[in-house]
């Protein structure tokens, strides 16, 4: 199925948080264009959005494109309502002025956006997106269409998996085991992805495993929450610390106070900060990674 709309065309920065590095096998984005293959309710399907000529083409594949293709505009942020800080503090000011259009997508699909942030726990990004790719290229099938995507692995096959199997592939028991137990969950997930932030959140902390970083990333990519906080992030508590008050050090409490005169808009925030380029300064040699099935 193919449409075409006269909507503002999506911002890259909107669509760019659903892509778990450049090699993710379910999803593309590139000038112009982006491909996500996910399941839905209906079933496993594809979806492609073009609009390299200024107009957005959405073209859909597989039993569940229908129910994808409904949730284009708030995937691409048509349904966000951005926000003007007056009196901003200068960095945030400037990542305002630099990025007028940044809106705020919402996937709809919990399930998928639950698996990789899971992997990112405790491990750095690189190492949880080659994690990621390797999770889809074994346990996914292939998706519906010719983009040549894969399919995040399915409930009923994730749930079957056994812990000690993930080992080898770079995954300890304390991530194998919320993965499984999110895909034990999947049949929930459809109706908990409709609630609000809050019940979601009081959803969510009840699965083992499940804190406040992970619910606090997945509010944001799948509902498009503004105010949406990964509290517990390496890296967060120093940026935000660094750009608002000029500490280079920081801690989830002093985040917190920083951003609390813009509660709920907290996510807002600091999506802006990160996409202006802000970051607190290094100290040190980098730390070398040793890989955990090596441990």
């Amino acid at each position: 199925m193919q449409t075409t709309s006269a909507v503002t065309v999506p911002d890259r920065a909107t669509l760019a948080p659903l892509r778990n590095g450049r090699g993710d096998p379910t999803t593309q984005l590139a000038p112009g264009e982006f491909a996500r293959a996910t399941l839905t309710p209906h079933g496993p399907a594809s979806l492609h959005l073009d609009w390299r000529d200024g107009t957005l083409r959405t073209r859909v594949w597989g039993p569940g494109g229908d129910w994808l293709a409904a949730r284009v505009p708030g995937l691409i942020g048509v349904l966000d309502r951005p926000v003007v800080f007056t009196d901003a503090p200068r960095p945030l000011a400037q990542a305002q002025r630099n990025h007028p259009d940044l809106r705020l997508g919402a996937s709809g699909t919990l399930y998928h956006d639950l698996l990789p942030t899971i992997l990112a726990q405790r491990i750095t990004a690189m190492e949880a997106m080659r994690q990621w790719r390797r999770l889809c290229l074994e346990l996914g099938e292939p998706a519906p269409g010719p983009l040549g995507l894969r399919l995040p692995p399915a409930p009923e096959r994730l749930a079957n998996t056994p812990s000690w199997w993930f080992h080898p592939r770079g995954v300890e028991r304390k991530r194998a085991e919320p993965l499984i137990t999110v895909a034990r969950h999947a049949h929930h997930l459809w109706a908990w992805s409709e609630l609000s932030s809050a019940e979601l959140a009081s959803r969510l902390v009840l699965l083992p495993g499940i804190g406040e970083w992970t619910i606090g990333t997945v509010l944001g990519t799948c509902l498009g929450e503004p105010d949406a906080l990964p509290v517990g992030d390496y890296h967060f508590k120093n940026t935000v610390a660094w750009a608002l008050a000029g500490e280079p050090r920081g801690t989830d409490e002093r985040m917190i106070e920083l951003l609390a005169p813009f509660r709920g808009q907290r996510g807002r925030v600091l999506r802006l900060l990160l996409l202006d380029g802000n970051s607190a300064p290094k100290y040190g040699p980098r730390q070398r990674i040793l890989p955990m099935h090596r441990w």
